[in-house]
């Protein structure tokens, strides 16, 4: 192999490498809660607050909000923020004190889907 086609070789490898790298971390993440993931608020919340990395598509982005038993708590009000769409918010009726469980589902503008869940407490 002649010293061009070495250097081809390591270009191309590295310009693949690259790519799926890029591409792997191309998915959205969540930057941020309100309620924080895993926290305690003295006051119950009116709304759950999610932000992303990422544009969401609301059609596809969907966030609900289950008591201890695994009761639906949150008024199935669901939506992307029209003027921030990496932002994702449900409202709550007052919540007692107690342990709530967050499970969203996203689908970014470049159609990658991704879903979570955490948890947050309403009293001590």
């Amino acid at each position: 192999m002649t010293r061009k086609q070495k250097t081809l070789v390591i270009i191309a490898s590295s310009v693949l490498i690259l790519s799926g790298t890029l591409c792997a971390s191309a998915h959205p993440r969540l930057l941020s809660a309100a309620p924080a993931v895993d926290g305690t608020v003295s006051a119950a919340p009116n709304v759950v607050t999610l932000r992303f990395n990422e544009r969401l598509e609301a059609a596809f982005s969907s966030v609900v909000i289950r008591d201890a038993e695994g009761k639906q708590v949150d008024k199935k009000d669901a939506n992307v923020d029209k003027s921030d769409r990496r932002i994702l918010r449900v409202s709550v009726p007052p919540l007692a004190s107690g342990l709530y469980k967050v499970e969203w589902q996203v689908m970014s503008a470049d159609t990658h889907k991704v879903e979570g869940d955490f948890t947050f407490r309403v009293g001590r």
